[in-house]
Parts: structure tokens; sequence; C-alpha cells
């Protein structure tokens, strides 16, 4: 102990203590670092210190303990009030992580990052996100809890925590999510809400005027106001009074003083997002009875005590595992259906009830193929659930007899346990509405949870609406399955508005991304199969609304080569090609017609199938090199969406057919037609390519 720390003679001046620690540690990090958000840490922590050490059911020895509490700090750029608790409360996040914060190889970036420190369930940062994820947490909580739990046998029982800020609220993700977890009725999910009323750029008076308890109370959100954020046992009596709220989610407003204890700082917009300075450190230590030096220091009694507050945890970690093994001996068929869904193991064999699709020159579309797929995998997959955007007659994905995801008793007595079943939390079809948004965060939620395998359902044109969730799936390396229909032109009638052209292009940039666009029925087949099996990379499926031939594969090379990514579809006469023409979607049928015109005058034409850049590219340099050989310089590519990207496979001597421009409205067919994707197009430009 410091001699100018005075000693803990009471609990009260133990809390301070422990509060302050927090504050002083997040502040001389953010200060060494030169660069982070002092405000949220300072006004924040008394309400982070009664939830992690009163309510959170975590255990520091093994953060992925199946029935943690979820704790997300949606607020992200205040991650050193995070960073500080872990440290606190024994997680394996040494001191000298803490001093190393935002630097190079350390544990302890700008903002949390999943799988990057210990403790950090998702990766936050862009506002509003981690508040949509919490409320995908608190559903496949509720998801399983239905699915597994037996009378006498809670295994599956546990809240969803949010501390949120200004920021989140305003964002229209948090709008969406909200509205969504209201109707849901998801008692246990309870929202911090920091409410300081201060944002980067000034007060909020200026942008957030809104009564922010009773938007979420028309939400249909329990909520519970605190008036003074330093107030300890008013912060718990709330929390507390949110878990008693089992039948709604609950949002806490606790009103805090940004900068807290900051002299110069508090209750400015300045104490945001820029480091106190040395001496305004210094000032706010005094202000709140800290050392001034050495910086970094905690008291002996204040580790002591947070390390003893853990302690609550291990030992219900310790019951959980007693508990389970009870349950396991009573139910052993759903113990093991439960562990190795929370293992995200795949059952044994899944991949046989995989259908096979009979060659059909007319065809149909990959989005019905597709939903073929899914309902004959779902009832050997039963941790796959999801929905759509209010889409599902459209892109195909609903679960037959899967029911619908809803709160349990607003399904009608006489209709539990009748065809459609079954309900309630336990039902696999989850209805998102009109909300891509917050469906993709939400998904991703329920990746990092763990127990279910999530998909989305959407028109690919409105993959723009999804792309912040798009992006975090792939940062956090989580496999989500999104799914979109209705991928180009194709889409006719409707116009340009709901004619993705630049889509492809876009979600091929997020870099671990799997975007994977079938040719038929059964790349498609095979494409659910990759999506399933992806368990550390998203996966987007991108479908068509029209019918496509489905290849007769006697003829043409195996579908189950989509996992290469791209595939010599046909080969050449005589095996050396003049000219290689390669297409994704629904373009391949068009190259398949086109291929053998030009075979019958005499132009050998090796054609290729490219679902996936992707995963193309992850194959070695000598199947790439057999598939697309650098000495045969005559290749097209046809894909109808824009050329960007292409360039790369078709090389300097090549020629693309795309769409470097936006559609019209009319009849698909004609579409194609009027934009050149048609056998005449493709033969003029292959001719003229090899010179005939």
């Amino acid at each position: 102990m410091s001699p100018d720390m005075p000693a803990a003679s009471s609990s009260s001046t133990l809390d301070r203590m422990c509060v302050n620690s927090i504050r002083t540690l997040a502040i001389d990090a953010i200060q060494k670092a030169n660069s982070g958000h002092p405000g949220l840490p300072l006004g924040a922590a008394p309400m982070a210190y009664v939830l992690w050490t009163r309510f959170l059911k975590h255990n520091p020895a093994d953060p992925e303990w199946w029935d943690r509490d979820r704790f997300v700090l949606s607020a992200g750029h205040g991650s050193m009030l995070l960073y500080s608790l872990l440290h606190l409360t024994g997680y394996d996040l040494p001191l000298g992580e803490i001093e190393n914060f935002r630097q190079w190889g350390s544990r302890t970036p700008g903002h949390p990052e999943r799988g990057h420190t210990p403790g950090v369930e998702v990766t936050t940062g862009p506002l509003g996100q981690g508040l949509a994820n919490g409320v995908g947490m608190a559903m496949a909580e509720a998801h399983l809890a239905a699915r597994y739990n037996r009378p006498g046998h809670n295994i599956v029982d546990h809240t969803t925590w949010v501390l949120a800020g200004d920021g989140d609220l305003m964002e229209g993700v948090a709008a969406e999510a909200a509205s969504l977890a209201g109707t849901l009725r998801l008692g246990k999910l309870i929202c911090l809400y920091d409410d300081n009323r201060i944002c980067l750029a000034g007060t909020t008076n200026l942008s957030f005027g809104e009564d922010r308890a009773a938007r979420f109370a028309a939400y249909g959100w329990h909520t519970v106001t605190v008036g003074d954020g330093n107030d300890l046992e008013a912060i718990s009596a709330a929390l507390a009074a949110a878990k008693a709220e089992t039948g709604r989610p609950s949002l806490v407003l606790v009103r805090t003083e940004i900068g807290y204890g900051s002299p110069g700082k508090q209750g400015s917009f300045e104490a945001h997002g820029s480091p106190l300075g040395v001496e305004e450190v210094k000032r706010t230590k005094r202000a709140l009875g800290w050392p001034e030096e050495p910086p970094f220091f905690l008291p002996g009694e204040v580790v002591e005590f947070f390390r003893r507050s853990a302690q609550a945890g291990r030992e219900a970690a310790i019951d959980w595992r007693r508990r389970m093994a009870a349950y396991a001996a009573e139910f052993p068929d759903e113990a093991r259906e439960f562990e190795r869904a929370m293992r995200g193991e795949r059952p044994a064999g899944w991949e046989r009830h995989l259908p096979v699709f009979a060659a059909d020159a007319k065809g149909t579309a990959t989005r019905a193929a597709s939903g073929k797929v899914l309902n004959a995998i779902a009832p050997v997959l039963p941790a796959l659930m999801g929905g759509s955007a209010d889409l599902n007659p459209s892109t195909k994905t609903v679960i037959g007899n899967g029911g619908d995801f809803e709160p349990p008793d607003s399904v009608p007595e006489i209709l539990q346990g009748t065809a459609g079943g079954p309900w309630g939390y336990e039902g696999r079809n989850i209805h998102y509405g009109v909300r891509e948004h917050a469906m993709g965060a939400a998904a991703v939620g329920m990746a990092a949870h763990g127990g279910v395998i999530p998909y989305t359902a959407t028109f690919f044109v409105f993959s723009d609406y999804m792309r912040p969730p798009l992006r975090l799936a792939a940062l956090m390396e989580l496999g989500v399955i999104f799914v979109f229909t209705h991928d180009s032109i194709g889409v006719g009638e409707d116009g340009p508005t709901h004619q993705p052209v630049e889509h492809l292009a876009a979600l091929r940039a997020i870099p671990n991304l799997v975007v994977i666009r079938p040719a038929d029925a059964n790349e498609t087949a095979e494409a659910w199969r990759v999506a399933v099996e992806h368990r550390r990379r998203p996966v987007a499926l991108v479908l068509t609304r029209q019918d496509v031939p489905v290849l007769d594969r006697a003829l043409y090379a195996p579908a189950s080569l989509l996992e290469r990514g791209g595939y010599v579809l046909a080969e050449a006469e005589g095996g050396r090609p003049e000219l290689i023409l390669i297409a994704s979607g629904s373009e391949v049928g068009l190259a398949v017609e086109a291929r053998l015109r030009l075979e019958a005058k005499g132009i050998a034409v090796r054609l290729v199938s490219m679902p996936s850049w992707e995963l193309f590219d992850l194959q070695p340099e000598e199947y790439r090199e057999g598939v697309l050989p650098r000495g045969v310089r005559a290749r097209i590519a046809v894909e109808a969406g824009i050329s960007q990207g292409w360039h790369k496979y078709v090389g300097d001597g090549g020629d693309i057919i795309a769409l470097d421009r936006f559609g019209a409205s009319a009849p698909g067919d004609t579409m194609f037609e009027k934009f050149g994707f048609t056998v005449d197009n493709v033969l003029e430009r292959a001719l003229r390519l090899v010179g005939k």
C-alpha cells in the first residue's frame, strides 16, 4: 500500500477505492499511449464495478465456460474500462498488457477484439453493433434454454449484459435491434445506458433530444433510471430490478458525467476521445484522492477484493459442471447434442443428406434449390436456425416444421404441439422484419454466443444495409451464413434499385468473407456444404431469382469441385485450349452454350466455373495454374456485375463481359439480351480475341 493511500476502513471506502482503481488504470494507460477515450471509463466505472462484482456470472479461469453471462461493451471506444475489469478480476491480462495499451502486438487494442483478448465476447467499436450483437446472444440463450432445459435441469440459464452509450442509441441499428428484442420479449437481455449526454462533438442536445426511456418503453422494454451514476446502491437496486424482470428486456439509464473527476474536463466533450494530458491526469488523481505516482498503482486490498468477487463465478462454474453431469446421466442424447452444438461440431455424416439434382435443361432458380437443400439438411443439423428480413417466401429460407422463434406465451394454447411446431423460443425460423442491419448483427451475436449455426436471408441488393455485420463477422472469424437471393439484373422488372451490380465486388473486397455464387442446383448444394463446414469464416451465398439449367454432371465435372472455388467444368477438345471461358452463377449456363458453338467452329475452349474467388485463391499455385494456365492468354470472363477484380483472372490479353453501369426495368430475359449477356455476343468477342 502506498503511504499516500488511506486504508480501506469500511466497505464504502473499499468500494470507492475499487471504482477509482478502474478509473486510474484507464487514464494512465490512455495517457501512456497518448491515444484513447478516457471519458467513458471515468464516468461509467461505478456501474461497471457494481455489475462485475455483484451481478455478472463469469469465471476468469475459464472465460469460455458455456453458461457464463455475456458482457458486451457496445461503446467499444471505452475499451480501457473493460481491460481494467478483466485485469482486476483475474483474467489472463497482466498489467504489462494494460501498460502496452494500443501498441503493436498488445492484447489491449484500441477497441475490444474477440479472440484477441481473454474475456472479450465480441469485437465492438462501430457504435450500435454491440447492442445488436447482444440481442442475438439473448436470442441464442433463449433458444438453447427452450431446446435443452428440462424440469429440474436448467443447464442454459444466463444473462446478456450490454453497456451502451449515447452514440450506440443514436445509431439506426440500435433502434432496429431494440424493437426486435422488445417484440421477442428477451427478458435475459439487460442494457446499461451510460447517459452522460455528451458525444464527441458536443452536447447531445444538439442531435439527440428524445426521451430515451419512453422510446425503449414503446419498444416493449422495462426501463429503470438511476439519477446519480456514482450511487452504487442505487445502481445495484436498478440492476436487481432488471434481473427480476424476466418478461421484457431492460434498459437501465444511469445518469453519469463524462470524464468524472477531471477538474478541467469533467462534463465536457473534450474528455471523450483524447488523453487528459500529463498534468490533468495528476489533477484528476488528486481530485479522486489517489496517489499521483506511480502510474498504474493498484492497492493490494483492491486487487484482493476483485479476485475474491470473481470466486462466486468459479463456484458457479463448478456447480454447473456437476449439474451438467446429472443432466447427461438423465438425458444422454440431449446432452451429447448440446455439447456438440456448443463445441461447434457438426454431426458425423450430415453431408450425406445433401440432395443431388437431376440434369434439367429448363432448370431451377438457385434460390429454390437452396430452399430444398436447407430443408434436407435442417433435420440432421439441429443447430441450424435463421430467417429473413420479411422475405421468406422469396428467399426460400423457411425450415419446414421448424416452428417460429417467438415468445412462448404469444402462441395460442390451442395451436401448441400441432403441425408447424416447435413453438416459442424453440422455433428455428426467425422473423426479423424489415431490419437487415439488425438481422446481420444479431446473427453475429448468435454465432459469438455459440450453440447455433445462424443464417440470414434477404435480396442481394440489400447487402448494403448489412455491410457492418458482414465485415465484423469476417473480422471475428464467425461462421455466419448470409443468404442473398435475386442476385443480378435477372431481377428484371423491379428495376435498378433492386438489381445488384456492384455488390459482388463489394463483398469480395471484405477480407475473410467467402462469397459463393453457384452455377446450378448441384453447385448450390455444395455451396451449403462449404458454408456449414466453414466455422471460422462467414459465407455469403449469392443466388438467382430466375431459373438456370441443372447441368448434366455425366458430361461435366462434378459439382463437388466447388470447394476449390474454381474448376475446369469442361475441357477443350484434345485438352489444349485456345481460349478459356470463365463464368460464375447464372452466366455459367450461357458459357456452356457458347463453348459448344465455339467448339463447333473448331476453336478449342476450356470452360471454367468460378463460383468463389476466395476459395480459388486459397488453392495451391499448381492447382490454380492447372485451371488457368499462363500459356493461354485468350480468356473471357462473363458475369452480370461490374468488371472490377476480374482482370486478375483474365490477364492483359483477356476480355470481360460485365455490367459497369446500373440496370433498367424490363423482363429479365430482355435485360440479359440488351446488356450483352448472350451467346452471340460471347461468340463475337471470343472470335475477335483468338483472331478468327
